[in-house]
């Protein structure tokens, strides 16, 4: 019998091999292929414009160190049967099904409170459906209620394959070269101790760089302050045009999906609003926003034509708040120049705040498997750069305006 292959060439890691009818049943979903429209990185394109890279190129990207990593891990005794590895692949596959337009940026706004991971379970169980219950195990793995618990730490923890993935592909399409991890060397790190994911203390160092490169990206990619302009003035788009569709204003409508979440969803979550929120993608909000651009509501069409143009918000960042006096002052301004009522101004002056964590101890952990058989994690390690510090947040405080 001859096993249908697929082979997938990457920019990033060369040639990657789909050859299971599951996985080909998987990717060949409309669900699935709906991810070719998503940025992977929303706005970050205004900042790095090799940043175009889409959610299917990590979820292939990802897939594909899934497949180094159980490999890896077989090689050194580690039980895994068939069934569980074509299962862990499908649910690396489809992790982040789950998405939405613009990724990040608009979570938790077209859908308010849903997190993407629920949105992905609820697809998961949507597709495991049509699939009469082959994803079962997969299901069970992607929500931790497998008793290998090893299998959904390669797909969720703090050294996931998702990470390992983003951060290089990030780094790749962008040009920032402080993302570039071993991914290559952690995999053969990798071990598995008292049922539970582990790095041998040999790669030690290799975490090391994963913890730092990932706080590096952070503040030079994923934070950058131009990225937070550009995804602030996204989200008081959506804002501003929620608000004018309560009053039924008709001509708002793209004839898209995006007048359903607009005027019929109730915030309750079904079957058709997940049929709904899954015909929404990037496409939708970039018509949406040039045709919004033309609107005779003033903040609406300004919102829309600077991102078009990417005349964004004046932001700045800094470790304490703004003072009141800060702000006033430029929502003084901003009224002088804008014809606007102060009931608006908060469109045009606004703060916020941005956090970013190396390491959350309260998630899955990493820990080192020494050869003496004992375990630490990695914050307890005496090391010049790794130590109690490691999992202490930074936050910042950002003010956006539209004064020059």
């Amino acid at each position: 019998m001859t096993v249908k292959r697929k082979i997938i060439n990457d920019p990033v890691y060369g040639f990657i091999t789909i050859n299971h009818p599951l996985l080909f049943s998987i990717i060949a979903h409309p669900y699935y292929q709906r991810l070719r429209r998503i940025h992977q990185m929303a706005l970050a394109y205004l900042v790095y414009p090799g940043a175009v890279h889409t959610r299917l190129h990590h979820s292939l990207g990802a897939y594909h160190l899934m497949c180094m990593a159980v490999n890896e891990l077989k090689n050194k005794g580690i039980a895994i049967t068939d069934e569980e590895e074509i299962a862990v692949k499908a649910a690396i596959l489809l992790h982040d099904v789950g998405h939405g337009a613009f990724s990040h940026a608009l979570e938790n706004h077209i859908l308010q409170g849903v997190h993407h991971e629920t949105l992905s379970l609820e697809i998961m169980h949507s597709i495991n459906k049509e699939l009469k219950g082959q994803l079962d195990t997969t299901i069970a793995i992607f929500t931790n209620n497998y008793p290998k618990k090893f299998l959904h730490q390669l797909i969720s923890g703090q050294l996931d394959v998702d990470r390992m993935d983003y951060l290089t592909r990030d780094s790749f399409f962008t040009g920032v070269s402080e993302g570039v991890i071993g991914y290559d060397r952690i995999l053969k790190m990798l071990t598995v101790h008292n049922g539970e994911l582990m790095v041998e203390e040999k790669g030690i160092y290799s975490i090391e760089k994963f913890l730092v490169a990932r706080r590096q990206m952070y503040w030079q990619v994923y934070l950058h302050k131009t990225v937070v302009a550009a995804e602030t003035m996204l989200v008081n788009i959506l804002k501003r045009v929620k608000e004018l569709s309560k009053d039924g204003i008709e001509d708002l409508k793209t004839f898209g999906a995006i007048d359903y979440f607009l005027y019929e969803y109730t915030g309750k979550m079904n079957e058709e609003v997940l049929q709904k929120f899954c015909e929404l993608d990037d496409t939708d909000f970039t018509f949406a926003i040039k045709k919004w651009s033309k609107h005779n509501d003033f903040v609406l069409s300004s919102l829309c034509k600077r991102l078009l143009n990417r005349q964004l918000y004046k932001i700045q960042l800094q470790h304490e708040p703004f003072s009141e006096e800060k702000l006033d002052k430029l929502k003084y301004k901003a009224m002088q120049q804008f014809p606007i009522k102060k009931s608006l101004i908060d469109y045009f002056v606004l703060t916020g705040t941005t956090i970013n964590t190396m390491y959350k101890t309260e998630d899955e952990r990493i820990n080192i498997l020494f050869k003496d058989g004992t375990v630490k994690d990695i914050s307890a390690i005496d090391n010049p750069l790794i130590h109690h510090t490691i999992a202490a947040p930074i936050k910042k405080f950002y003010i956006c305006s539209l004064i020059p």
